[in-house]
């Protein structure tokens, strides 16, 4: 990697790092707290990378980023942000940003995309976004690394009239996705509709549906619960698609592929609907951002005319580390409850423990089906195992085989999703960090700590 890189951060220990890598990696680096700074090197034709934060003492580097553009076309710009919300990440698309980086980033990634931008010419600026600005209070708040991919996503397709399949668990946010694509995109002056079978029915049922959408979008909300000739109505209405047609999305709670496999749905609309995928994660696949978003409710019960409440560290902490089968949909019900409840200022592991100990605590599993359980997949390769012996038992030791096949990925995965740290992992995992060690060197598991940055 060789090139001019320029840094700008109010950091220093992100600007020191950053500079120290990337010169190590063969750039050359100039560093600097201010965007007035930057913007002279730019201007003075310096650097072929920028890599700037958005908040720094002199200014907004979204803001800065039309100058850069105007001073320097094609000089490709790394955004990285402590401000990590969908609208970060649509500003940074908006604003012609060839990438976009939440904080805590992780440093070999951030290197390979600061490659990248290096290496290649930078993409066509996508449509820009009118003034005009839609609903912001939007909880879509994370700062996971799976929900700035899904938010670097949404700003790719936003503008395109690719269909859209949204998928998750109840209760993840699907529709409140499919909402804020159509309402950044240029068609958020038109409508947006959200249909179900009731919509399709009749013979004039799908063409009501389009002249109501007058080119806007249409949602269809859980379609893998419509019945063969609901979504038989629905793939004849994209065939007679022709110039300002809306854009379609949909969610399913549901596994398609499976049920188009069983026959139970249909395999030309499943390839109609899932131009882009976009998969939105549960709470147990993104366990920080749990405070994050509990924060963010307890701040909008509090606009909402409610007293202002805050989780004391042990009912945080209990919050974390509860499964939320309803995902962000109960959550936000548990601190609107909290926030009734709760006597003092502060909400206590105790007022948790109550509002908590009516709820399930089983983790749901895509679909609801009793094939999607591990416990069920596990059966299922079991009796396969059996099976391909032929009647005759397996060799001895089948109890440690398995395990070691659970325990493994189990491991691994703990330890990537904790960047390697071992007394992390092991808290994560509940066992004593001399087991964790002693498992890693029995099961040949290979440690990569991974440095991130705040």
């Amino acid at each position: 990697m060789d090139g001019t890189v320029l840094v700008a951060d109010d950091d220093r220990t992100i600007r020191t790092v950053l500079t120290q890598a990337l010169t190590r990696a063969g750039c050359k680096v100039h560093a600097t707290s201010s965007l007035m700074t930057l913007m002279r090197w730019v201007e003075e034709g310096k650097g072929d990378l920028v890599i700037s934060d958005v908040i720094m003492p002199d200014g907004n580097g979204l803001e800065t980023l039309p100058k850069i553009t105007e001073a320097r076309p094609g000089l490709p710009v790394i955004v990285i942000s402590a401000q990590n919300t969908i609208m970060t990440a649509i500003q940074a698309a908006e604003a012609e940003a060839y990438d976009y980086l939440p904080k805590p980033f992780d440093l070999p990634d951030l290197m390979k995309r600061a490659a990248r931008a290096l290496e290649v010419k930078r993409r066509a600026p996508p449509p820009k976004l009118s003034s005009e600005s839609p609903n912001e209070d939007l909880p879509l708040v994370g700062r996971t690394p799976q929900m700035q991919a899904l938010y670097r996503l949404v700003a790719r397709v936003m503008n395109t009239d690719l269909p859209v399949l949204i998928t998750g668990e109840s209760g993840t946010g699907k529709s409140l996705i499919a909402r804020a694509i159509h309402d950044f995109s240029d068609r958020r002056t038109l409508p947006f509709v959200v249909a179900g079978a009731a919509d399709l029915a009749g013979a004039d049922g799908p063409s009501t549906l389009v002249a109501k959408a007058r080119g806007g979008s249409i949602l269809f909300d859980e379609v893998g619960d419509l019945d063969d000739e609901a979504q038989g109505r629905i793939v004849r209405m994209l065939d007679q698609f022709g110039d300002n047609s809306p854009r379609i999305m949909s969610t399913s709670q549901k596994d398609l592929m499976q049920k188009m496999e069983a026959g139970i749905f249909r395999q030309d609309l499943f390839y109609r609907l899932g131009g882009v995928t976009i998969n939105v994660p549960s709470l147990r696949e993104r366990v920080d951002d749990i405070p994050l978003l509990a924060t963010h409710f307890l701040a909008r019960a509090e606009r909402d005319g409610a007293p202002l409440k805050r989780l004391s560290e042990a009912a945080s902490d209990m919050v974390r580390a509860y499964s939320w089968p309803g995902n962000v949909r109960q959550l936000e019900n548990a601190m609107k409850r909290l926030v009734i409840t709760a006597q003092e200022d502060e909400i206590g592991r105790a007022d948790v423990e109550m509002v908590l100990g009516s709820q399930p605590a089983i983790e749901p599993l895509m679909g609801g089906g009793e094939a999607d359980k591990l416990s069920a997949s596990v059966e299922k390769h079991l009796r396969r195992y059996f099976d391909l012996h032929g009647g005759v038992l397996p060799p001895p030791g089948l109890y440690q085989r398995i395990l070691r096949e659970v325990e493994t990925p189990l491991i691994e995965i703990a330890l990537d999703a904790t960047g390697g740290n071992q007394a992390k992992c092991a808290a994560l995992l509940g066992i004593n960090r001399n087991t964790l060690r002693k498992k890693i060197t029995d099961l040949d598991i290979q440690v990569t700590r991974r440095r991130k940055l705040m």
